[in-house]
């Protein structure tokens, strides 16, 4: 799933309630994200009994529970660049979108993409169970069910060895473990990148490294600029043939990086 913190250092990160405290805490939540008060809202229980939330994203309206990290809006830039990106006139691309959460970066960059062709196919892998049923369902909202296959399963098993794609978008947790404990409403696994917040990125890569078609890309996110020249180095040190070749910095957000297999 989309893995990173509600914003990166941000301070109306709350639980959510149904009392009048909790109302005014959404309102903040809402403010933080720059979003109106009707791009969000809630549904009786769904999953499990949960209650099941919703939002705009960019022009898709996404489901989800407080098991599946929220959706960040600044990351429809990610969607966007990624739609960029998919090629044209020359048929059907196979996009794969790691860690795809809801499946709202994935799902808008075939969205966006479907002006130049509606034939594009999703892979989504996630290995948290409940982000898969809401990336399905969000799928057949967008009208996209029969072009999306959602995997359940960690990303070095979801796919055969004969899978290639296009396009891959990549959505890793990138908090450090150590500073995990600030986003306490985030699920952990949707956020707890390892000791330096690049484990889950590096297993990204090397599932990229494998499964990209010479010249295709990568529409990777990260948390800082730092983590970005980690990611450049990480490369040069392996016999890795991908080559990270832009970096799009969105403040303390978060950061996106394009990286490409071959020519670029």
């Amino acid at each position: 799933m989309s893995s990173r913190p509600l914003l990166d250092h941000d301070p109306h990160s709350h639980r959510w309630s149904d009392d009048a405290t909790g109302a005014r805490l959404l309102r903040m939540r809402v403010v933080a994200y720059g979003a109106t008060m009707n791009d969000m809202s809630t549904t009786p229980p769904d999953i499990d009994g949960r209650i099941k939330q919703s939002m705009v994203f960019g022009h898709l309206t996404i489901a989800f529970d407080e098991r599946v990290l929220r959706p960040r809006p600044w990351t429809v830039a990610q969607s966007r660049w990624a739609s960029e990106l998919l090629p044209t006139g020359l048929g059907p691309a196979r996009v794969l979108e790691l860690c795809a959460g809801a499946g709202h970066i994935g799902l808008l960059a075939l969205a966006m993409a479907d002006a130049h062709s509606d034939q594009h196919r999703l892979v989504a892998v996630d290995v948290n169970p409940t982000a898969c049923v809401y990336a399905r369902r969000n799928a057949a909202a967008a009208g996209m069910g029969h072009r999306v296959d959602v995997r359940e399963g960690g990303i070095d098993d979801a796919l055969s060895p004969g899978e290639r794609f296009d396009l891959v978008i990549a959505d890793p947790p990138w908090v450090a473990r150590a500073e995990t404990d600030r986003f306490p409403d985030d699920p952990l696994t949707a956020i707890d990148g390892g000791r330096d917040g690049l484990d889950v990125v590096r297993s990204c890569l090397r599932v990229c490294e494998r499964h990209l078609l010479p010249g295709g890309s990568v529409v990777l996110q990260l948390g800082t600029e730092g983590q970005a020249h980690n990611v450049r180095d990480y490369l040069s040190s392996t016999a890795a043939t991908m080559l990270l070749l832009e970096t799009r910095s969105f403040g303390a957000r978060g950061v996106l990086v394009r990286l490409s297999a071959g020519a670029a």
